[in-house]
């Protein structure tokens, strides 16, 4: 299949970009910047332009046949100090997309949710696609905001949309210097002699997945064709005490830790049931978390020896 990826040049993007081309897939890739860690792949269409011009997102559309938008300008940590550029960049671009899809007559769109985020503070765990979804930031909302169009374009115009909830991906390449994904800063940090710091008490659980895990099921995702909406997870829950702990089991050192007041914005606790993905995608996480951490991390220590890096 001919494959465009929006968001192709980030770090879940590259590894999608990755997936397909192991795949057999035709790959083009939409982003306004280049790759940060590595130069452009051999057999890429690579397109730069803004996510919110219609007219580039129209030029990349072309002759593809299936859509993956992996786009987001935001982060849960960043997207609450302003709504408002959450929701032009993110909802009403990715609506405009939709509209692009309807003009060149394209359907299948494979979108990256947020297992993470949309579902809130839960009720139960692990938590299923049907939970109540009780966002507390702006990133998750805009997120749900677009599944919602999604299926009101499924309805009118006959897009076969996709929905993928990922849960907490990591992994190289991810942009571990900035301020999201808690193993890419604490082993970057370890790197650089640095304390990390951790929001609370260290008892907050997450749902870690290795990204190359997450890229798989998005290419399968894109090869079927159900709709729908699917948790991609490893189905596992680790606090992060608990990732200090495998840290330090896995690379042989331990970050130091400093703890701070917890923030009003992160879920407690999450962790995704991923039964509905196994069975429809034929899917499952491959890679356990203390061999994923040795991964990162050998990576991580290889780039930074890199010149030029």
């Amino acid at each position: 299949m001919k494959c465009v990826v929006f968001g192709g040049n980030g770090f879940i993007g590259s590894h999608v970009t990755d997936a397909l081309l192991a795949a057999n897939h035709t790959v083009r890739v939409f982003d306004r910047v280049p790759e940060h860690f590595r130069s452009p792949l051999e057999g890429v269409d690579y397109i730069t332009g803004e996510f919110s011009d219609p007219f580039a997102i129209a030029e990349a559309l072309e002759g593809m046949d299936v859509v993956y938008h992996l786009v987001s300008t935001t982060v849960p940590s960043t997207s609450n100090r302003d709504p408002v550029t959450d929701i032009e960049t993110n909802l009403v671009a990715s609506v405009q997309l939709l509209e692009q899809m309807v003009k060149a007559n394209m359907k299948r769109i494979v979108f990256l949710s947020s297992g993470g985020t949309v579902y809130g503070n839960t009720k139960t765990v692990p938590v299923n696609e049907d939970h109540p979804k009780r966002p507390i930031c702006s990133y998750a909302i805009v997120k749900i905001a677009i599944e919602h169009y999604l299926h009101m374009f499924e309805e009118l115009h006959g897009l076969s949309p996709i929905v993928l909830r990922g849960s907490n991906p990591y992994g190289p390449r991810q942009g571990h210097r900035l301020v999201q994904g808690f193993i890419g800063v604490a082993l970057a940090n370890m790197l650089h002699n640095e304390p990390v710091n951790i929001w609370g008490d260290g008892s907050v659980v997450r749902d870690y997945l290795y990204v190359a895990d997450l890229a798989h099921a998005c290419v399968l995702a894109g090869e079927s064709s159900v709709t729908g909406v699917y948790n991609i997870g490893s189905g596992e829950e680790h606090s992060l005490n608990d990732i200090v702990k495998t840290i330090d089991e896995s690379v042989g050192q331990a970050p130091e830790v400093v703890y701070e007041a917890s923030r009003s914005f992160d879920v407690q606790k999450i962790v995704l049931d991923i039964s509905r993905a196994k069975e429809a995608l034929n899917w499952q996480p491959q890679c356990p978390l203390s061999e994923g951490l040795h991964l990162t991390w050998e990576w991580m220590k290889a780039f930074e020896d890199t010149p030029g890096s």
